[in-house]
């Protein structure tokens, strides 16, 4: 590893240490006065922005990149507007640092209080997602945590135009710039040397491809939170409404299928093989997507006439990030549970029935993040939660679950006041 990566890496995480201690005790009104002043950078700057994000763009392009990931990784007038919207909505959410979890008085007169504080200095790392940086920095901000973040080669241009905007919001508030600091290289040394700086970051967020993860899971002498896969599942119970199923499912798979919310696998019950099921395929192939089917899914589609293809083993658990959707029939909503929790991320996984007794069971025995009934996969998301925006989305069990935002990048502490009292040997 480079001695100068090492040295660089250092300094940043030494400034960030710095920059927290600061934030820890801001006041609210100046941290929203940061945020607010980034959304109008934001719509102020849009052609700054999009002209950087255009370079990355046509490089992405040159490259090959798939679609679902050019998507990605692309900055609209609309979506940087949206951003705008999400710095706005979380200036506007409360503040979670200093609320008081617990308060109890000890028989002795000791009064504790158990409160929420920062977590520290946060290191983000990501891939092509420009509006992660944007997220990542104001819930940060907003719960008084310092943050590096490490984006991909993929966005590096537009990376540092959005950099430029959050170091000028920080300043012209009176917070310090250091408070969110990009990586200026995307070396994998440089992330080498990131993930050994314990007594300087206290948290690593990756984001992005399983790959990204486990890298950044085996290399980390810092805790990591993450997500490894979004292997989403739709279940279309008997009792489904099929016209609401299409609806669902279509939203679920095809505007976005390269995100990590969108459904990747569909389980139908078996007594809607001949009528619902087709119905849904015939909408899912008009929209472009491509069905890999069971031997009894395959069978019902054979008899009506819809496109597909015969699905390998692996299908069945793989994040395709594409317009393609593994199927299969189910007997029971028991059935279709077992097969979730075997074979899911256990990240978003939805059932679509009017029967509540089959969709209160699915919800308390589906072993994921977020257990939906009635509505797309594609709700696991900070913004449709009204957390204004997320750090990510964790599919671990330990300190958060699920969409992260303010009160999920806190931790606590207990402040013990005494009148004078001494504990006994």
């Amino acid at each position: 590893m480079s001695a100068d990566y090492t040295a660089m890496m250092t300094d940043l995480g030494q400034r960030a240490r710095a920059a927290a201690l600061r934030l820890a005790t801001e006041t609210t009104a100046r941290k929203n006065d940061a945020l607010l002043r980034l959304a109008k950078a934001l719509e102020a700057n849009q052609t700054a922005v999009l002209a950087a994000n255009q370079l990355d763009v046509a490089a992405a392009t040159a490259n090959g990149v798939a679609p679902a990931q050019l998507d990605r990784l692309t900055l609209t007038a609309a979506r940087l507007t949206h951003l705008a919207e999400s710095v706005r909505q979380v200036a506007a959410l409360p503040d979670p640092v200093g609320e008081v979890l617990d308060d109890w008085t000890r028989p002795n007169g000791l009064r504790i209080r158990k409160m929420r504080v920062p977590i520290g200095v946060i290191g983000i790392i990501f891939e092509a997602r420009p509006n992660v940086t944007i997220d990542c920095a104001i819930l940060c901000l907003k719960s008084g945590n310092a943050a590096i973040l490490r984006g991909g080669k993929e966005i590096f241009h537009t990376n540092q135009a959005l950099a430029v905007l959050i170091a000028e919001a920080l300043a012209g508030a009176g917070l310090p710039a250091d408070g969110v600091q990009l990586v200026p290289t995307t070396d994998r040394a440089a992330l080498e040397a990131m993930l050994r700086l314990d007594s300087l970051i206290h948290c690593i967020i990756p984001r992005g491809g399983e790959s990204l993860i486990r890298f950044v899971t085996e290399h980390s002498t810092i805790p990591v939170i993450k997500h490894y896969n979004g292997i989403c599942f739709v279940y279309v119970d008997a009792a489904a409404d099929a016209a609401m199923a299409e609806s669902i499912l279509i939203n679920a798979k095809v505007p976005r299928p390269g995100v990590c919310n969108a459904a990747e696998q569909l389980l139908v019950h078996r007594s809607l093989a001949g009528t619902v099921l087709p119905r849904l395929a015939a909408a899912l192939v008009a929209q472009g997507v491509e069905l890999r089917c069971d031997p009894a899914s395959a069978a019902a589609l054979d008899a009506a006439g819809v496109a597909h293809r015969s699905a390998q083993v692996a299908d069945y658990t793989t994040e395709f990030l594409s317009l393609v959707l593994a199927v299969r029939l189910v007997d029971t909503v028991e059935e279709a549970i077992a097969i979730i929790n075997r074979d899911s991320s256990a990240h978003s996984d939805a059932i679509i029935t009017a029967d509540e007794t089959a969709a209160q069971r699915f919800l308390a025995a589906v072993d994921s993040a977020v257990v939906l009934w009635n509505a797309s996969t594609r709700f696991n998301d900070g913004f449709e939660f009204g957390y204004g925006a997320e750090i990510g989305i964790s599919t671990d069990r330990l300190h958060a679950r699920g969409p992260m935002g303010l009160r999920e990048l806190c931790s606590h502490k207990f402040q013990v006041t005494g009148t004078g009292q001494v504990r006994s040997p």
